[in-house]
């Protein structure tokens, strides 16, 4: 290739289906042709494809999700491809997204590698550079660019036209990844080629939804387990057990990987069915430290019933309405109200069971808030005027429980120690989550949203042994669960004290 023409010749045949040469793709071919990578022990060497890289290259469509395990290359791999359909087409802008800057500098060091070993005709001519810096090649031949940026990045990606899109460890990336991934989306051309890939990060955030909704997308799925990596033996293992057996007979494995996924069990533990993925269940399930029962959460929203009605446009959810003689109680979390952030939410349960029977989650302010309150404090009365109202009175709750009382004159407000409202610490949040967590185990069936059972599945433990939800996340129906659940067990181990 010496000329722009001869460039885009080849850009034609790498956009379209791919000719074969003895079995393999064009793509392939000109990678390992012209690409030149970092191999484990630091040398430059030619890039020659692996198991997973072939793979990924003969199955890949406009659309693709990776699922892996960790190091098999796939990021490096898609990165070279895109580079090639970069330098071999016009007016393309390829963008790839990383989870950190570290990570982009990381990824640009790669493409910055290919560039540097393609043959001097080429990077002296048509694919000279008029700019190049951290992140940024300019082909002013071409008019095409290469871009790496950070997902912790504002704004990242918005305002572009791409072409191809590499969104890469999705499931780590900060902030409301599903936001960043919509802008980037909103960015790509139709017809535009998007790679999303990362390692599992337990079984919510943006990744897994876009994993498990990515055969009602059109979008491919490709799942790479750790034994496709050839580098990845050991010391060949003795007395095997009978799962090991079964997994050697099923994947066709030798003892060296039966050696090398025992150094796995030592080294990452708990972790090791996330990081060094097996099947693209359990590395979900396994990976992330959520609270509660993963698969009694699952199994519990599979049968979750559909609202009896609602209200609010869908933010009221009722499922059972308010019965002659029983009890009520009603649980307020409240928010800013913003238009972004979290929800307000409030829960009604049955006082004597615990059952949910309505379900507020909408984005409003204090003073609608404590009215929409006050209004099913009323509707769901009981045998005396009006339900008990809990506010949790952190943040805002101080707001609504001063509209209940001078707006809406409700008579009946929950209060601690001559205090009203709720009041949830770091002493209380434990108990509060554990009973949750309980209810979850032994009385499911209390629990009726959607809504609420997705929070369950996305709360989890961080740092420092904090709880709250995952990045992306929300918690703010679980909380007014929460906090109703402790009311009540509160009030019946003191014999229903109003």
């Amino acid at each position: 290739m010496q000329t722009i023409e001869d460039l885009l010749t080849v850009g034609r045949l790498l956009r379209h289906e791919s000719p074969r040469r003895n079995g393999e793709s064009f793509g392939i071919l000109l990678a390992e042709k012209l690409l030149r990578v970092r191999d484990r022990q630091g040398c430059t060497v030619r890039l020659k494809a692996n198991a997973a890289q072939r793979k990924f290259e003969l199955r890949r469509r406009p659309s693709n999700i990776v699922l892996k395990a960790r190091q098999m290359g796939i990021t490096t791999w898609v990165a070279g491809q895109f580079f090639l359909k970069t330098i071999t087409g016009p007016g393309v802008l390829t963008v790839q997204v990383a989870h950190t800057r570290e990570a982009a500098e990381g990824i640009f060091q790669i493409v910055q590698r290919m560039w540097e070993n393609l043959p001097p005709n080429l990077r002296e001519g048509p694919l000279q550079r008029s700019r190049a810096n951290v992140g940024q090649m300019v082909f002013p031949g071409l008019d095409s660019e290469y871009r790496v940026v950070s997902a912790a990045e504002e704004n990242a990606g918005r305002g572009m036209t791409i072409q191809n899109l590499h969104c890469s460890e999705l499931g780590r990336w900060p902030g409301d990844a599903a936001a960043t991934l919509a802008g980037l989306r909103a960015a790509l051309v139709p017809g535009g080629e998007c790679c999303i890939e990362s390692t599992p990060q337990g079984a919510y955030g943006c990744f897994y939804e876009q994993w498990m909704n990515a055969g009602n997308a059109g979008t491919i799925r490709h799942f790479f387990p750790w034994w496709m990596e050839p580098a990845y033996t050991a010391q060949p293992a003795r007395d095997l057990s009978a799962e090991e057996i079964e997994l050697m007979q099923e994947k066709g494995l030798s003892a060296r990987q039966i050696g090398y996924r025992r150094g796995l069990e030592q080294s990452f533990r708990g972790l090791r069915a996330q990081e060094f993925a097996e099947d693209a269940v359990s590395c979900f399930k396994a990976s992330g430290q959520c609270c509660f029962e993963i698969e009694k959460v699952e199994a519990t929203l599979l049968q979750a019933p559909q609202p009896l009605h609602t209200r609010r446009g869908g933010a009221l959810q009722i499922w059972l309405p308010p019965l002659p003689g029983k009890e009520y109680l009603v649980a307020v979390d409240t928010a800013g109200g913003g238009s972004e952030g979290d929800y307000a939410a409030v829960q009604v349960i049955e006082l004597s069971s615990g059952l949910q029977c309505a379900e507020l989650r909408e984005r409003i302010g204090t003073l609608e808030l404590a009215r929409v309150a006050a209004q099913l404090g009323r509707e769901y009365r009981g045998p005396a005027d009006v339900a008990m109202i809990c506010v949790e009175r952190n943040n805002h709750g101080a707001g609504v429980l001063a509209y209940l009382d001078a707006t809406e004159r409700y008579p009946r407000v929950y209060e601690h120690d001559g205090v009203a409202g709720w009041l949830t610490s770091a002493g209380s949040k434990p108990r509060m989550i554990s009973r949750i967590g309980a209810l979850l185990e032994e009385r499911a069936d209390l629990f009726m949203s959607a809504r609420l059972l997705e929070e369950c599945r996305t709360f989890v433990l961080g740092s420092g042994g904090k709880t709250g939800a995952a990045q992306g996340a929300h918690d703010d129906c679980l909380m007014a669960m929460a906090v109703a659940q402790a009311v009540r067990a509160e009030r019946l181990g003191s014999g229903r004290r109003a």
